[in-house]
């Protein structure tokens, strides 16, 4: 199947390594002109080598302020792709006060990890959909998700729930942004 992105911008967090860096240069493989954004500047460098064609933004997403004004900066995308995250992993028992922070007002409620991904998630999907709204041109948003969602894990306590805020997100985010053809 031969999926075209021709005419389409798009932006992809957590591109520097791994499955955000695949996805991005998939888009760019179709036709996509795509934005990669990483915390780490010799990813994203390594990445503009085997990617010319690719626009990197180096940014660390947990800084709402400085990830708001970088992604508004970079214009109107038609396609977000919320894939950056880290992973604590250990067993339930062995979760530290300071891995859960359930007073924490910034959704900082699994330390980092949920930090980092509920956190990212509503800054870039904030300013995305409200430029796809404002400009009435619908689109798409994916965040990626787990089946630790859904399944227990050993030891992945911290991940498997940060995994379910990520869905429950995604759901109120398709009910409310689908009326404006934002999916």
């Amino acid at each position: 199947m031969d999926i075209r992105f021709n005419g389409k911008r798009a932006l992809v967090t957590g591109a520097g390594k791994g499955i955000g860096r695949d996805i991005a240069k998939a888009l760019v493989k179709g036709g996509a002109k795509t934005v990669a954004i990483s915390r780490t500047e010799a990813d994203l460098a390594s990445l503009k080598t085997e990617c010319p064609e690719i626009e990197t933004c180096c940014v660390d997403l947990s800084d709402w302020s400085k990830a708001r004004v970088a992604v508004e900066a970079l214009g109107h995308f038609d396609l977000l792709v919320n894939n950056a995250g880290v992973s604590r992993v250990g067993p339930f028992l062995d979760v530290k006060e300071e891995d859960i922070d359930l007073c924490n007002q910034t959704f900082q409620i699994c330390n980092y990890h949920f930090y980092s991904k509920i956190h990212n998630f509503f800054i870039l999907a904030q300013v995305v959909a409200k430029s796809m709204v404002a400009k009435k041109s619908g689109g798409s948003i994916v965040n990626l998700s787990s089946a630790a969602s859904k399944q227990a894990l050993q030891d992945h306590a911290v991940y498997c729930s940060t995994k379910g805020a990520v869905d429950s997100l995604t759901s109120v985010m398709a009910l409310e942004l689908g009326p404006h053809k934002v999916r």
